[in-house]
């Protein structure tokens, strides 16, 4: 029992130690340079970011974590880590780099992701196929933000 709990706190902390190094660089590099851009009416106040995020990396670690508790499947979890990285390094080159459009073909990367690792999870486990349909939908949604940041400036 210990174990189980165990794999689902190293994916935990696996997946907030790659939103810590996305938020320090956000932190680092994000002014003036941001505030400077033309922003979409249809983009958030900035407190919103946090909850969000921290709700969609729970739910991510939990739908992972769930599948891998039934297959045991390591392909699935080398997938999800890939998929990691790329969400980690979208701050990196939108905040550290200001490189929009390379962050907008980093989003696209992000979201095939998702919908492999959803196709993979729905004939695991349905439950944690549903635990990922606010993180698509919220990469959606910065997806059209990052297209529109890309248009506007």
């Amino acid at each position: 029992m210990k174990i189980k709990y165990l794999s689902l706190f190293l994916i935990l902390a696996t997946t907030f130690l790659a939103s810590a190094v996305g938020g320090y660089v956000t932190s680092v590099y994000k002014e003036p340079w941001y505030s400077q851009l033309v922003l979409s009416p249809l983009s958030p106040p900035a407190w919103v970011f946090g909850p969000v995020w921290t709700t969609l990396y729970v739910l991510m670690s939990i739908a992972v974590w769930r599948v891998w508790q039934v297959s045991f499947n390591r392909k699935i979890l080398f997938i999800y880590y890939i998929h990691l990285f790329f969400n980690a390094s979208w701050s990196v080159i939108f905040f550290g780099f200001h490189n929009i459009l390379l962050a907008l073909i980093n989003l696209s990367l992000i979201l095939f992701f998702i919908i492999f690792l959803m196709y993979l999870y729905k004939s695991i486990d349905k439950f944690a196929f549903y635990l990922m349909i606010p993180y698509i939908t919220w990469s959606t949604y910065a997806f059209f933000l990052n297209f529109s940041i890309l248009i506007l400036n």
